[in-house]
């Protein structure tokens, strides 16, 4: 029988909870579809930061590096610890040392949810550059506390980054409905952003079947709220596509719903899969936070790992019960009952 090695990393706050009923849930998806999981769950979050002084192990890289995909429920306790902290001593680390450079984020309407907009038939997936760019962690600050303090912060674009970020989207909107929409601010950033689009013209000479458009980030902010059924395929710099992703999460009816994955194209170290939603600390231990988004992120890796059968089935009893209107309203769930349905779904 065919068994997968998959690290989880429940994390703080509510993602302790949504780990475990993805967890649950992907567990029933793989008996009933032939293949096993074999898990190991590590501590490492910011409540381990408090006791250690740093987010993971300084061999936690390596660790991870032998298994098949990591599972990420959520990190971050700001009121402890500095976001800048836990972002830049265990995700970036992550996605950067296993060269996860894709982070791919779609954004529907679910059977039986109601987002903010009146378009309800939009389908959409963002591309976003993930290792390079705004948070690309280059620059320093000088003469900190005086009046003549200094903050420099550099966006690297390097011409292999956004190559390959652009021609992996460029395959997503040829797999799709054939049309790519690349965001820049190339008016503004007459170096970097204007780079980005040159690259784009050089490499759709060689995907003539795909129509591709070029916006400003404040255009396709708009688009994405007035015309989002007209957009398929969206793909931008690690900062702009952050920012996107979460207005995207908005129109699809809140981030109880927004998954993603952290991927390595060429395979040859292990992808990521998390929510967008973050860890909650106001919510956390009140069981009322949804599962749904990190159960997608699980089916997302399901799918990234060859189970397209399972990763169907866990996606058609979200469906499921989002059309019953389970898990479909912020709050008036709890966690257990929305894991329940799934798990009868499923």
């Amino acid at each position: 029988m065919k068994s997968y090695r998959i690290a989880l990393i429940p994390g703080d706050g509510i993602g302790r909870d949504m780990t475990a009923a993805a967890w649950s849930v992907l567990q029933n998806a793989a008996k009933a579809h032939g293949f096993v999981f074999e898990a190991t769950e590590f501590p490492w979050s910011c409540a381990f930061y408090r006791e250690t002084g740093t987010m993971m192990p300084a061999d936690g890289i390596e660790t991870l590096r032998s298994f098949d995909a990591i599972l990420l429920g959520a990190v971050g306790w700001p009121a402890q610890v500095p976001d800048a902290v836990s972002l830049h001593g265990l995700l970036l680390p992550i996605r950067k040392s296993f060269v996860q450079y894709a982070n791919i984020r779609p954004h529907r309407l679910l059977a039986g949810v109601e987002g903010p907009l009146k378009a309800t038939a939009f389908d959409i997936l963002c591309i976003r550059e993930n290792t390079e760019g705004e948070y690309s962690g280059a620059g320093g600050r000088i003469h900190q506390g005086t009046a003549d303090e200094v903050a420099v912060e550099t966006s690297i674009f390097t011409r292999k980054g956004v190559e390959r970020i652009l021609r992996f989207a460029f395959e997503q909107a040829r797999s799709r409905r054939g049309k790519l929409a690349s965001v820049t601010k190339s008016n503004a950033q007459k170096y970097s952003m204007v780079f980005w689009d040159d690259v784009t013209r050089q490499l759709s000479a060689e995907y003539p079947d795909v129509e591709v458009t070029s916006y400003h980030i404040d255009a396709m902010a708009a688009r994405m709220v007035m015309a989002p059924e007209t957009l398929d395929v969206v793909v931008a710099s690690n900062l702009f596509g952050d920012i996107l992703t979460d207005l995207g999460a908005a129109i699809q009816g809140g981030l109880g719903f927004a998954a993603s994955a952290n991927i390595n194209p060429e395979r040859n170290a292990p992808s990521m899969f998390e929510p967008v939603h973050g860890s909650a600390p106001d919510i956390a231990h009140l069981g009322i936070a949804n599962p749904i988004a990190t159960v997608w992120s699980g089916a997302m890796m399901l799918d990234h790992l060859g189970e397209k059968d399972a990763a169907n089935a866990v996606m058609t009893a979200i469906e499921a019960v989002t059309k019953s209107g389970i898990g479909t309203v912020p709050g008036r769930d709890r966690t257990d009952t929305i894991t329940a349905a799934l798990l009868a779904a499923l």
